[in-house]
């Protein structure tokens, strides 16, 4: 709240005195912050109030996250350092866990300072950057778990030939390609979402910036981007999964085939953990992005995102 101060002078001459009666406003930090965002920033309106409850899920979050940089740090050194490690699942492996790692530090410092300090704005140039990691690491994402699990295929279902099938050379091209998508869909939307012109509303019903979000608050007809849009997450939710439920779908078949009950539970526990990335990521993100615009909500969004 502004405070108001009033001032008296009183100014003579030589018939009468008078007075000059005026006020000056003390503006807070806080409101000269608004004033500012309503010009330039955009405002994120968190997903956590402060409050006890969501206090103490802010608390769990942040843990889970903190784990999950750490696990993937920890990750990455030791397939770096371990000689035995360096093939190409362990590869791949490490490329999932850099994925994971820039995820977490693309959104989660940002959501923290701003629940822990009160503040919600964000430069449009940040916002930029938000969404091209977010869609580089997301979008690589996608195409590596369909790399990762066509190794899986190779190792499960031809292993005499893994060496050949899986050559290093096959590795780094599905790597590569994996980051060139996902960097080029990321880039093309973080260009094409702030080169709309926005109205004076700027807040943003999320904890970080997301192209869809922003394409809300635009002033102008965006029906023909929202659909571009949804083709390609549609493109690049589809067709990677579609290629992970042929893997997996040949792998089923060689296990059933197996009579080795030995070899039966090593060759699933290669694949069980992949699996359950593959479910909690797609699922999200199917959830998300796949679903009918007049069946989406905000908050659901915001919830299934933390995912």
């Amino acid at each position: 709240m502004s405070r108001s101060y009033e001032v008296k002078l009183r100014l003579l001459d030589d018939e009468s005195p008078f007075l000059l009666h005026f006020s000056i406003d003390r503006i807070t930090p806080e409101e000269i912050m608004e004033k500012r965002n309503t010009t330039s920033d955009f405002i994120l309106l968190r997903l956590f109030k402060h409050t006890g409850p969501h206090l103490f899920l802010f608390m769990v979050v942040l843990t889970m996250a903190m784990a999950s940089f750490m696990g993937n740090a920890i990750m990455l050194l030791l397939i770096y350092w371990d000689p035995r490690l360096h093939t190409p699942m362990y590869f791949l492996l490490s490329q999932l866990s850099l994925m994971d790692v820039m995820l977490v530090a693309t959104i989660v410092p940002k959501m923290a300072a701003d629940y822990l300090t009160g503040k919600k704005s964000i430069s449009p140039a940040g916002c930029g950057l938000q969404i091209f990691f977010y869609l580089t690491v997301g979008g690589g994402e996608c195409f590596l778990l369909a790399a990762m699990s066509s190794d899986r295929y190779v190792a499960v279902c031809h292993p005499l030939r893994y060496p050949v099938l899986m050559s290093w050379q096959l590795c780094l091209r599905m790597t590569l390609g994996s980051w060139f998508l996902g960097a080029a869909d990321g880039l093309m939307q973080a260009a094409a979402t702030l080169s709309l012109p926005f109205c004076s509303t700027r807040e943003i019903n999320h904890f970080f910036c997301e192209a869809p979000m922003l394409v809300r608050l635009a002033c102008a007809d965006t029906s023909v981007f929202e659909n571009v849009m949804y083709i390609c997450c549609v493109l690049m939710l589809l067709v990677p999964f579609s290629l992970i439920l042929t893997s997996y779908s040949f792998i089923l078949f060689a296990l059933l085939q197996m009579h080795s009950r030995e070899a039966r539970k090593k060759a699933f526990a290669t694949c069980s953990s992949h699996l359950a990335v593959v479910g909690l990521f797609y699922g999200a993100s199917i959830f998300i992005y796949m679903r009918p615009k007049s069946y989406r909500s905000a908050s659901h969004d915001k919830v299934v995102s933390a995912f």
